[in-house]
């Protein structure tokens, strides 16, 4: 009787040791990394069928008893996961535990148009195209924003996302922020601002982004706009100029240029023009709102990023002949 007994405590500890040596194993990966997608609502036999057909070379009864012992086989979480050489059973529970996903980042830079984003978000690592077929048009009714032009709509930020996640998605949560940082700048408006519309607070905060070489000359190039606003003076700012050029802008603006009238040449109209011209960052989108206290219609780039602030139009020539022509 006692020899029986410790033949069968012998084999139990046989089973233990290999069922621990087991769990702490790395799996033998054909590749140095495996993607693994589990779908919401997924059993834990169904995640453990998964693990074996997106090429983890294990026996899947084996994974889902696993599964079960562990007692988390219900706390197994949807999502894209990246499996490397150093997985093992039990880090493989753990990750799906935890929601481990394997995630990606794009960068939307402050300044950039809506071109410019969807040019990034095509090259986006592993980031679903969804928007690639669509116009502008339709990419903004899909965003529950039908008839709202996309230029500036969209939050300069890093967006991080799961692989295989739609470049839609990225462009609703960029949209949102977005919403968020506007009405929260709108709100905040001083209350001698000519800016009638958070709307308008977008133009003039897009056009402040365009402008702006030097970070601390943001409210005084604000304050330039909004006080010629406030007089009915022509804002003739170049890079409205250029927007409206779109792609027959060459990197060389030209006067005949300058004279050419669109709905964005601040030159030939009186106003601000009818979209903002690229995405503005949250200090452009303060400036815009809340301008610094000057009474400068003009200002000149000095050549080192910065600008020359006049309020009247002998001191802008003298800054422009001093700044820009060396006189």
């Amino acid at each position: 009787m006692r020899f029986l007994f410790l033949v069968v405590l012998a084999l139990a500890l046989g089973i233990g040791g290999g069922a621990y040596l087991w769990v702490n194993q790395p799996f033998d990966l054909p590749t140095p990394t495996v993607d693994l997608s589990i779908e919401p609502g997924t059993s834990g036999r169904e995640v453990a069928t998964a693990v074996v057909e997106a090429g983890v070379p294990v026996n899947a009864l084996l994974l889902h008893a696993w599964f079960r012992l562990s007692g988390q086989s219900r706390l197994i979480r949807a999502g894209s996961y990246e499996l490397d050489r150093d997985t093992t059973p039990r880090s493989l529970l753990q990750k799906l535990v935890r929601g481990e996903e394997a995630l990606r980042s794009v960068t939307l830079v402050e300044g950039w148009t809506f071109r410019q984003v969807r040019e990034s978000l095509a090259k986006a690592e592993q980031l679903r195209p969804d928007s690639a077929p669509l116009s502008p048009e339709n990419i903004m009714a899909q965003l529950g924003k039908p008839g709202v032009h996309p230029e500036g709509r969209f939050f300069p930020d890093t967006y991080t996302y799961s692989k295989g996640s739609s470049d839609i998605a990225v462009l609703k949560r960029a949209l949102r922020a977005m919403d968020k940082r506007l009405e929260a700048a709108w709100a905040l408006r001083a209350p001698q601002s000519p800016l009638k519309t958070s709307d308008e607070a977008l133009i003039l905060a897009s056009i402040v982004e365009k402008e702006t070489g030097a970070p601390k000359d943001r409210p005084d190039i604000a304050a330039v706009f909004s006080n010629r606003l406030r007089i009915g003076m022509r804002l003739q700012t170049d890079p409205t100029v250029i927007y409206g050029m779109g792609t027959a802008f060459d990197g060389n603006l030209r006067k005949k240029d300058l004279l050419t009238d669109t709905p964005w040449n601040t030159y030939t109209r009186t106003g601000l023009p009818p979209t903002p011209i690229a995405m503005p960052g949250k200090a452009s989108l303060l400036a815009a709102v809340q301008p610094a206290p000057s009474k400068a219609l003009y200002f000149v780039a000095r050549g080192d990023g910065s600008s020359q602030f006049s309020n009247t139009l002998d001191e802008h020539n003298r800054a422009v002949n001093k700044y820009q022509r060396g006189q």
